[in-house]
């Protein structure tokens, strides 16, 4: 039988039993875990992703999805291009398979060089070649052997095929539109950065943000979240030598092997659209759910409000409310005031389900008590957001 939860976690302690023959020491039982309950999945600024859906559900547009998360903004146009970081390719060179089309840039002298194709050439690769230049090497199939094709000054980079197949340190092959670029990096080895039209990047980070299924509606908010957030850090780059990195820090992209026509069209029925406030990109932040209300943040559109559609029926968010367990030892760790006796909630935001997010969380323990910020215990611990609650004292 499950062990019940209670809200303090027991002091250590020793129990003592005596029969008529013999006084034996029985150790404790151990310290159950403490149960969190939470809601929602992130931190829940701007945009509910399963939110979008449950509106859209509702028969909102995105539009009307965009003026819910995104209050006070105003639609505005974009376009240019955008550098991404691949995070899974920052060792070595750069390296891609052969294809027609395929051509090298210098960046030195801005020159383009048409890269023969022959059945015997499987790959090319840009490599550091001595302080600050590159070389340009080919991979005969055959032979299996490389072969030194030119050297540049500077840093190069792949592009004319309408798809370039990059080769990771893994060997697997993640395909890419537009042009992939060696740029200097401190140490002996380049990062490859994919630069392409901001239209052409969407296509490979809608279908990675969102459930490619959902309501064209929820697809196209997501389109323009996504737009928005790109060019918002776009401008703030400066000298930097790409915009965005590929992962959950910036936005997940994954080239073209992941785009899908359901958000292909999303991207294409929202071309060019952003949001502004006060004539500017916004940063349109966005997460999983929100749990049944928005969280504020530094900027005026970042409010706090109730939102209905977070938990809508049938748009299958499986994050409006989760429950997990942690063990004392792990609180313990993170408050350091000794045996935990119990575990709190001091303030909350006040809007929402059971008085909305946490704001800060205090621990009791043998030696005295501390407070943390919600976030704090969300991090330390590896929780879903900062809207949480621990079993009653």
């Amino acid at each position: 039988m499950r062990k019940r939860v209670i809200a303090a976690v027991v002091l250590s302690s020793t129990v003592v039993s005596t029969t008529a023959h013999a006084r034996e020491i029985t150790p404790a039982a151990a310290v159950p875990d403490t149960a969190i309950t939470g809601r929602g999945f992130g931190h829940g600024r701007g945009l509910s992703q399963y939110g979008a859906q449950g509106a859209a559900l509702a028969g909102k547009s995105a539009k009307q999805i965009l003026d819910f998360y995104y209050p006070g903004t105003t639609t505005g146009k974009a376009t240019g291009s955008i550098r991404v970081r691949i995070s899974a390719d920052t060792t070595d060179g750069v390296r891609v398979g052969a294809v027609n089309g395929l051509a090298v840039r210098s960046f030195t002298t801005g020159k383009v060089y048409p890269l023969p194709k022959a059945s015997t050439i499987q790959q090319w690769s840009i490599d550091p070649n001595g302080e600050h230049g590159t070389k340009l090497s080919w991979y005969n199939a055959t032979t299996r052997k490389w072969t030194l094709y030119k050297t540049f000054s500077g840093m190069a980079q792949f592009e004319g095929a309408p798809v370039i197949g990059l080769v990771l340190p893994s060997g697997a092959v993640r395909r890419y539109r537009g042009a992939l670029r060696a740029i200097d990096v401190s140490g002996a080895h380049l990062d490859t950065v994919n630069v392409l039209p901001l239209e052409y990047y969407l296509r490979g980070v809608v279908p990675r943000e969102a459930v490619t299924s959902w309501r064209p509606a929820a697809l196209q908010a997501q389109a323009v979240a996504a737009r928005t957030y790109s060019v918002f850090h776009r401008s703030r780059a400066t000298t930097r030598a790409y915009d965005l990195c590929d992962t959950i820090s910036c936005q997940v992209y994954g080239g073209y092997d992941d785009e899908e026509t359901s958000t292909n069209n999303a991207i294409a029925a929202t071309a060019g659209q952003i949001r502004l406030y006060q004539g500017k990109p916004i940063i349109a932040e966005f997460s999983s759910s929100n749990g049944g209300a928005t969280a504020a943040g530094d900027a005026p559109y970042q409010v706090t409000k109730v939102d209905g559609w977070d938990a809508y029926p049938r748009n299958g968010n499986p994050n409006v409310t989760w429950r997990v367990t942690r063990t004392a030892a792990q609180l313990q760790a993170l408050f350091d005031v000794g045996s935990i006796r119990y575990v709190r909630v001091l303030k909350r935001t006040g809007v929402g389900p059971g008085g909305g997010r946490a704001l800060t969380v205090q621990a009791v323990g043998s030696r005295g008590s501390r407070v943390l910020t919600a976030d704090q215990v969300r991090i330390a611990l590896h929780l879903r957001s900062s809207w949480i609650s621990f079993p009653a004292r």
